[in-house]
C-alpha cells in the first residue's frame, strides 16, 4: 500500500467530503508500515474495503413544530464496518451534520471500538436538526419521526446507536420509545438509556472519566502525578463536565470550560461547588457558559474564542472536532502544557498534532482517550443481553481496566526508537490489526 496514493484516489472519488478525507489521511500513513508486512492484505484490496463504508443510509425527516408548521431535516446512518461485532456509534443532532462529517466519524469509530477489545463494529449517524431552542414536545416529535425510518436499519445484533452531540438521555429515551412502539419489542437497541429501562450506571460519566483515566496512564509513563496540575478543558457538555469531575477527584484543578459562544477562565480554579453550578446551568437551565461570570465575578469570559491561549499544565479538548489549530497548539506548547488528551472526536487538526509530537509532549488521539464512552455502551449491551444491571463500582472497574488495556496497546505499537510514545500510531495500528485480521478471516464480503 502507498498511503498517499490511496488518499489521493479517495479524494477524487469523494471530492466534497473534506472531513472524511482528513480522517483517512491521518490514519493511513501511520498503518502503512504494518499493512505492508502482510502481502495478503494487499491481494484482498483490504485497505480500500476498510476505508469505504459498508452502507450509507440517507433519508428525509419530516416533523411538525409547536406552531403547526411542517419542518424537514435530513437523517443519516453510516454503517462503516461490522467485522468484529454489530455496528456501534453515536447519533448526532447538530446543524453541522452532513454525510462527510459522519463518514469521518464512522471511520474513526471503527478503530476506536476495535481498541476497546469489545465486540463492536463502527458506525455513526445523525441529523442536521438542532435541539437547541426547541421545546421538549418538538424534540420528541422529531425523535419519533427520525426513528420512523431508522428502525428498519438497527437492532441488538445489527446496529446499536448511542448518543452524541445534541443527543442525550432525553433524545435517546424518545427514540427508544418509538422503536419499541414500531417493533413491539423491548431490546437493547440503543445505549445511553435511562437506568429505569436498561441503561447502565456510569454511562453519562464514562467518556469524561475514561479520558482522565487514560491521561493518568500517560503521565505515569513519565513519573508525573496528576494531582495539583492545572487543566484547560473545552466544552461544557457531558464529556467536559465529567472530565472536570474526575480531575477534581484525582486532585487536579480545572481552570476553563467553554461552549460555542466562548470560554470562561477562573484563576481560582473550578471547584466542586462551581462545577455543580455549571452542571445545573447546562443540564437543567440549558443556559450559556458566559453566565458563570455573573455568579463568580473573579472569572473572565472571552467571547468567540477557545481556551488554548491560557496557561495550564494539561489540555483536555472535550467540545467538538477540529477545535485546536496549529497556532493554538503552539500557544499550548509555549505555555508549558505537558499533556493533551482528547475527550472529543478528532478535535486537533493534523498540523497541530505535528506540533505536539515535534515538541515530544504527551498527546493522545480521541480514538484512544475518549473510548470510555463507547466502552460503557458496550457494557450496557452486555447487561441488556444478560437482563442484568451491574453496580456503579463494577462498571467503573471495567472502565478502568479497558482504558488501561487501550493504553498498553498504544504503548506496544507506538513506542519509537527514542522512547517517545506516539499514541496516534499506537492507537491506529492496534485498532487496525484486529479489524484487518477479522476481515481476512471472513472472506471477500
Amino acid at each position: 500500500m502507498n498511503a498517499a496514493q490511496v488518499v489521493e484516489s479517495l479524494k477524487q472519488r469523494f471530492p466534497n467530503e473534506p472531513e472524511y478525507i482528513q480522517a483517512v489521511s491521518q490514519v493511513l500513513p501511520t498503518i502503512e508500515e504494518e499493512y505492508n508486512k502482510h502481502p495478503e492484505f494487499e491481494k484482498a484490496n483490504l485497505i480500500e474495503r476498510l476505508c469505504i463504508p459498508d452502507r450509507l443510509v440517507e433519508f428525509r425527516v419530516t416533523w411538525t413544530d409547536d406552531k403547526g408548521n411542517i419542518q424537514t431535516n435530513m437523517g443519516y446512518r453510516i454503517q462503516h464496518n461490522n467485522a468484529i461485532g454489530p455496528y456501534k456509534g453515536g447519533i448526532r443532532f447538530h446543524k453541522s451534520v452532513n454525510l462527510g462529517i459522519l463518514k469521518f466519524l464512522a471511520f474513526e469509530q471503527t478503530f476506536k471500538n476495535s481498541l476497546t477489545t469489545l465486540p463492536m463494529g463502527g458506525a455513526k449517524g445523525g441529523s442536521d436538526f438542532s435541539p437547541r431552542g426547541k421545546s421538549d414536545a418538538e424534540v420528541m416529535r422529531f425523535c419519533q419521526a427520525f426513528m420512523n425510518e431508522l428502525y428498519r436499519h438497527i437492532g441488538p445484533d445489527e446496529d446499536v446507536p448511542a448518543g452524541d452531540i445534541g443527543v442525550g438521555g432525553r433524545e435517546v429515551g424518545y427514540m427508544f420509545g418509538q422503536y419499541k412502539k414500531l417493533t413491539h419489542q423491548f431490546q437493547g437497541v440503543l445505549t445511553g438509556k435511562g437506568i429505569q429501562f436498561g441503561g447502565s450506571l456510569i454511562r453519562p460519566e464514562a467518556t469524561g472519566y475514561g479520558t482522565v483515566y487514560f491521561l493518568n496512564s500517560m503521565l505515569e509513563t513519565r513519573g508525573i502525578e496528576l494531582a495539583g496540575k492545572k487543566v484547560l478543558i473545552s466544552g461544557a457538555g457531558n464529556v467536559a463536565q465529567y472530565a472536570a469531575e474526575k480531575c477534581l477527584q484525582l486532585g487536579a484543578i480545572p481552570m476553563t470550560m467553554s461552549d460555542s459562544d466562548g470560554y470562561i477562565y477562573d484563576p481560582e480554579g473550578i471547584d466542586r461547588a462551581k462545577l455543580d453550578y455549571i452542571m445545573e446551568l447546562k443540564n437543567v437551565e440549558r443556559g450559556r457558559i458566559k453566565e458563570y461570570v455573573e455568579e463568580y465575578p473573579s472569572a473572565k469570559y472571552v467571547a468567540g474564542e477557545r481556551p488554548w491561549h491560557e496557561k495550564g499544565d494539561i489540555a483536555l479538548p472535550c467540545a467538538t472536532q477540529n477545535e485546536i489549530n496549529a497556532e493554538q497548539a503552539q500557544a499550548l506548547v509555549d505555555n508549558g502544557v505537558i499533556a493533551v488528551a482528547e475527550g472529543a472526536n478528532m478535535p486537533t487538526l493534523p498540523d497541530a498534532i505535528k506540533i505536539f509530537q515535534d515538541a515530544k509532549i504527551l498527546y493522545s488521539p480521541g480514538k484512544a482517550s475518549n473510548a470510555g464512552g463507547v466502552s460503557v455502551s458496550g457494557l450496557e449491551m452486555s447487561q441488556n443481553s444478560e437482563r442484568l444491571s451491574w453496580t456503579a463500582e463494577e462498571v467503573d472497574n471495567y472502565l478502568k481496566r479497558i482504558m488501561n488495556d487501550i493504553h498498553e496497546n498504544c504503548v506496544k505499537y507506538g513506542t519509537e526508537a527514542d522512547g517517545y510514545i506516539n499514541y496516534v500510531k499506537g492507537a491506529n495500528v492496534a485498532g487496525f490489526i484486529k479489524v484487518a485480521k477479522a476481515m481476512m478471516a471472513q472472506g471477500i464480503v
